[in-house]
């Protein structure tokens, strides 16, 4: 019986990301947090609801939209993803076909130029969709989607337009979700957290202290690779690429990316081009 697994680079064999929405002043401390504490994520962007430059907020607003020149002094070269969320953070699902593939493609062609990089990932706005919006994402050249959806579990997607997230940072089981991430080693299939949010809602609940906890407790580890949402999805597609023999006993990588997996509980690192012989 031959028993094979994936790993992620480093033959790691869990993997974090995170995913926040609309492009708001908070994501300035979320950034400094996740950096500190050693981790990524993608941060999901309307370009058409920038602040005006300068705009000035009454006090006790809480969600406060960064202008075009902040957007691009935050996010440019941080080593976090931007990604698509809508031109205008609209119900997609409510839109006629057409409308749907312009607020789409329109915010992907806004950030690719304003970021000078190749943007195919997505939030959707409210997490909600239909199969016509999906339909959509495919032809505009997006590759994943984030939805709402709390899953509650590690297990890799395999639907990538129809995203699930580990959980929101405000699900009273995060806590637990992490210590069991941590403290336990996958034996089989990999694990990926994933966690999602608004950075705004931390200040409007008064409670920074559950992303700092949390980025603490799971920052760090050396069993875990922490990465954007494009850089998973890429990993995972590249690995699919391996080439095997009938019997299992050779395999070919005709990637770019050094892949790594376990057959039979031995690990192995197969390099970018690399033909090798299993045991």
């Amino acid at each position: 019986m031959s028993m094979l697994f994936m790993r992620f680079p480093g033959g790691k064999g869990k993997a974090l990301t995170l995913s926040y929405d609309d492009g708001v002043e908070q994501d300035i401390r979320l950034m400094e947090i996740m950096d500190a504490n050693g981790l990524k994520g993608t941060f999901n962007l309307n370009s058409g609801l920038y602040a005006p430059e300068g705009k000035t907020y009454p006090a006790g607003q809480v969600h406060r939209r960064m202008s075009e020149s902040q957007v691009t002094g935050l996010y440019s070269n941080s080593g976090h993803e931007v990604a698509v969320h809508g031109l205008t953070h609209p119900f997609l699902e409510q839109l006629s076909e057409n409308m749907v593939t312009w607020e789409v493609l329109k915010d992907r062609e806004n950030l690719e130029k304003q970021f000078h990089t190749i943007v195919r990932g997505m939030a959707y706005p409210f997490g909600t969709y239909n199969d016509t919006v999906v339909d959509c994402l495919k032809k505009a050249g997006l590759v994943y989607a984030r939805t709402t959806i709390s899953s509650h579990s590690f297990k890799l997607p395999t639907d990538w337009l129809r995203l699930e997230a580990t959980c929101h940072h405000k699900d009273p089981m995060l806590m637990e979700l992490a210590e069991r991430f941590v403290n336990e080693t996958p034996t089989r299939e990999a694990w990926l957290f994933y966690l999602w949010g608004h950075s705004y809602e931390f200040e409007e609940r008064d409670n920074w202290n559950v992303i700092e906890e949390f980025a603490a407790y799971v920052g760090g580890k050396e069993d875990v690779w922490y990465a954007t949402n494009i850089e998973i999805y890429d990993y995972i597609q590249a690995y699919k690429r391996l080439e095997f023999s009938a019997d299992g006993i050779q395999v070919y990588n005709p990637t770019m990316t050094d892949l790594y997996f376990e057959k039979n509980g031995t690990p192995y690192c197969i390099l970018a081009g690399e033909k090798k012989d299993l045991k």
